[in-house]
């Protein structure tokens, strides 16, 4: 007699059988898991979790790179086209110049003058028209002491109008006044109510006076957040810029004041009968920037603004081309002045002759390496691994002590009579010098991935081809070295692509007919703070890799590169 609790039918929980017989009654309905819920379901939130573990083991990498390497590498491609500070600096010039032909010799229309005033003063005021200065000086020499020096006598144009309305009313010249006149009359309750604590109470317009006094209203604004945010002042304390009774003239002198009955109603009323009287001085805009500077009278400043106004702009990688950016169109430059092409042609030439230095030399010694004993080769593989114990300014710098005309070398061969004392060699300073000591330093770059592989050829493939009757070179030439390749491969791609981003070496062996294509984006970062020529030209560079990385995968097969094993 059977238990009861022994058949399946009698089980309630779950079994093998009975999920089963279950199937077998619901074939229309869902497969479920031991809990109850469908088998589907609980695979997918298996997998998510574990999809989940895994990717926070990998995370720190993850972040890392991002932040270390893909982070850099967008900002640098980013800066090699952006362009904003033209726009952001002279926003008003930039619009005013939409319809100006740059491609005319003729100086824009007054209005263009009357925005740059603006631009500059406002510029000059947050200390931003030396940066822009800067950044125009590298599409045309001289912009930046022009900007210099606007920022230092822009001033003198608004103080005509500064000093006429202050003679009428001292009052023009007082900063409550002004903050009567411009601001809200809640804002000034919460200004006078401010004791210093906490964020200042953010300046706002009175209604209906940027109607009545729109330049006035939009500079004074303007200069009061500036005072507030850059200064940390309270606008009724601080006396207006100048510009803003610039503002208030042309204000006065095309709308009509008469009507208005607000705050400091007198004093605007009195101010508009002086803007009309015949004696009231005024300034040409045009004539105060020859006044300033007779370069703002030459076309090109024009042309150049004008070129350079959009947001994004090519000019970065045409002048890595040796090629300029004009209102005509993309343009080479002159003849003499046409240097990265040649740079990028040097890079590349002598970094492949260095990688075929590194394999000559190179080659030889992980031959050896590998068919030593391993005693033996692990002694001497502490010579290779040396350098890298070894500073690179310090290896750099002795070979500079060698190559010297007064150096080691020269003295040797001066000694051994193979060189006159009046004729000694000239090793430093040129491109010998840079391949020289570039091959000492990306030697064992070379030597390491070679032997990695040597070491792993079986050496009875060596003995089965000479017991066959293949001679010594035979046998090297048609077993041992085919088997090696993958080391050369492996080797000349990382001596070839350290070579070209060298710059250290170069600048103190090279001279100026040694020097890389990245010693100048090494000078742009570092000293002429053009970073957006140096990023475009690390573009152009790291474009140049990838696709000779690409060749030599199409040619050669990257699959076939191998550090060992």
């Amino acid at each position: 007699m059977s238990d009861a609790t022994a058949e399946p039918d009698k089980i309630s929980g779950p079994t093998p059988d009975n999920a089963l017989r279950a199937g077998d009654r619901a074939d229309d309905g869902p497969v479920l898991a031991a809990d109850g819920t469908p088998l589907k379901r609980s695979l997918s939130r298996a997998l998510r979790a574990q999809k989940l573990r895994a990717l926070a083991l990998i995370a720190p990498l993850l972040i890392f790179v991002l932040v270390s390497f893909i982070a850099p590498i967008f900002d640098m491609l980013f800066r090699s086209v952006e362009n904003q500070i033209v726009g952001e600096t002279l926003p008003r010039t930039v619009v005013a110049l939409a319809d100006y032909d740059a491609t005319s010799d003729e100086l824009p229309r007054d209005e263009v003058f009357e925005a740059a005033y603006y631009d500059i003063f406002i510029a000059a005021e947050r200390k931003e028209h030396t940066r822009l200065g800067s950044r125009l000086n590298y599409e045309q020499t001289g912009s930046s002491s022009l900007f210099r020096k606007s920022g230092r006598g822009i001033d003198d144009i608004g103080e005509v109008y500064q000093d006429q309305f202050e003679d009428l009313d001292e009052n023009w010249d007082e900063a409550r006044p002004w903050a009567e006149l411009m601001g809200d009359p809640d804002w000034i309750a919460a200004q006078d109510a401010w004791g210093g604590e906490g964020r200042m109470p953010r300046f706002e317009l009175r209604d209906g006076i940027s109607d009545l006094l729109p330049r006035t209203a939009e500079t004074y604004q303007i200069f009061a957040r500036f005072m507030q945010t850059e200064e940390g002042e309270s606008p009724l304390e601080e006396e207006p810029w100048t510009v803003v009774h610039t503002a208030l003239y042309q204000d006065l002198l095309a709308g009509d004041v008469s009507g208005y009955t607000g705050p400091r109603a007198d004093m605007l009323v009195a101010a508009d009968a002086l803007v009309e009287s015949p004696g009231f001085e005024t300034v040409v805009f045009r004539d105060a920037f020859e006044e300033i500077d007779e370069d703002w009278l030459n076309p090109e400043i024009w042309q150049t603004i004008k070129t350079y106004s959009p947001t994004y702009t090519s000019g970065y990688f045409l002048n890595s081309i040796d090629m300029q950016k004009t209102p005509e169109g993309p343009a080479l430059r002159d003849e003499d002045e046409r240097i990265y092409g040649l740079l990028f042609q040097r890079t590349l030439w002598m970094s492949m002759i260095i990688t075929f230095s590194c394999i000559l030399l190179g080659y030889p010694i992980a031959y050896l390496l590998s068919n030593l004993p391993m005693r033996t080769a692990n002694l001497l593989m502490i010579l290779v691994l040396l350098p890298f114990w070894t500073s690179l300014l310090v290896r750099t710098s002795a070979w500079k002590v060698m190559l010297q005309q007064q150096g080691v070398i020269n003295d040797v061969l001066v000694w051994l009579g193979m060189v006159a004392d009046d004729g000694r060699l000239v090793m430093i300073n040129n491109q010998f010098g840079t391949i020289v000591a570039m091959t000492h330093i990306l030697l064992p770059f070379m030597i390491l991935p070679m032997y990695s592989v040597m070491s792993t050829i079986p050496p009875s493939y060596v003995r089965a081809a000479k017991s066959l009757g293949a001679t010594n070179w035979t046998t090297f030439w048609r077993v041992y070295f085919p088997q090696s390749v993958p080391g050369i491969g492996a080797g000349s791609i990382l001596v070839f692509i350290l070579s070209i981003g060298y710059y250290i070496t170069p600048e103190i062996v090279g001279g100026t007919s040694g020097i890389f294509i990245s010693n100048r984006i090494a000078y742009h970062i570092s000293s002429s703070l053009n970073w957006g020529l140096a990023a475009a030209l690390g573009t152009i560079l790291l474009v140049v890799v990838l696709v000779l990385y690409w060749a030599y995968d199409r040619i050669v097969g990257i699959d076939n590169v191998k550090l060992g094993g």
